[in-house]
C-alpha cells in the first residue's frame, strides 16, 4: 500500500505528514493526519516540519522491537526520532517562541511506528476503542519525537500529564468522548536511548 500524505495547514502554511498503513488493519488514516497536526500545533512545532506515521503488522512490530530495542515481541509504539528538537518553553506567542530558535527552521521530526493489533488488545483491557488507542499511540510517539521521555517519576508525569491534556483539548474539539484521555497511562513502558535512536512507547 502506498503511504497517503496529508498536507495540514499548520499557522497559515502547510505541514507535511505522511500516513502509511502496511498493517492490514483498517484505520482512519485522515482522522490520525488530523490528530498529528493538533498535537504538533499545541506544541508549537515549526508549520512545515514533517511527520511519517507508519502502521504495521505484529511480525514487522517485533522485528524492529527486536532489532532496535533488543525485547522480544511487539510493542505498541515505537519513536525514531530524525532532528534533534526540544519542546518549547509554555507561555509566549508563537513569534516569541520562533524568536527564541535562531535556526527557526523547519525539519523532519522522524517517525512514529505503531502496531494496531496491539492497539486492539490495550484498547480491550482500557476499555475504549482502537481508534481512541491508536489516537494516544500516536500522541504519545509524537511527544518522544520532541524529547520528551518517562523514565523517571517526574518525567512520567510530566509527559503523560501533557498526553492527558494534548488528547483531552483534541476530543473535546471533535466534541467526542474524553475516554482515552483519562486512560493514557497505558501506553508502554519506560525506555528510551539518545540522540536519533528510537524510543519505545
Amino acid at each position: 500500500m502506498y503511504p497517503c500524505v496529508y498536507f495540514e495547514k499548520l499557522h497559515g502554511a502547510y505541514m507535511s505528514i505522511e500516513i502509511a498503513n502496511e498493517s492490514g488493519v483498517d484505520v482512519d488514516e485522515a482522522g490520525l493526519a488530523t490528530l498529528a497536526r493538533h498535537v504538533l500545533d499545541e506544541m508549537r512545532v515549526h508549520p512545515l516540519a514533517e511527520l511519517s506515521v507508519l502502521l504495521v503488522d505484529e511480525p514487522a512490530m517485533t522485528e524492529l522491537h527486536v532489532r532496535w530495542m533488543g525485547e522480544e515481541g511487539p510493542t505498541d509504539v515505537l519513536s525514531f526520532p530524525m532532528d534533534e528538537l526540544r519542546p518549547p518553553q509554555p507561555g509566549g506567542s508563537q513569534g516569541e517562541r520562533e524568536r527564541s530558535d535562531p535556526s527557526g527552521m523547519p525539519g523532519l521530526l522522524g517517525d512514529v511506528v505503531i502496531c494496531p493489533q496491539v492497539a486492539v488488545a490495550q484498547a480491550r483491557r482500557a476499555k475504549h476503542s482502537t481508534g481512541d488507542e491508536i489516537d494516544l499511540l500516536c500522541t504519545h510517539g509524537i511527544l518522544h519525537l520532541l524529547g520528551y521521555d518517562h523514565a523517571d517519576p517526574a518525567e512520567h508525569a510530566a509527559m503523560f500529564g501533557l498526553q492527558d491534556r494534548l488528547l483531552s483539548s483534541w476530543r473535546a474539539e471533535r466534541g467526542g468522548s474524553p475516554g482515552a484521555a483519562r486512560a493514557a497511562g497505558t501506553a508502554g513502558g519506560a525506555e528510551s536511548t539518545d540522540g536519533g535512536q528510537p524510543t519505545r512507547g
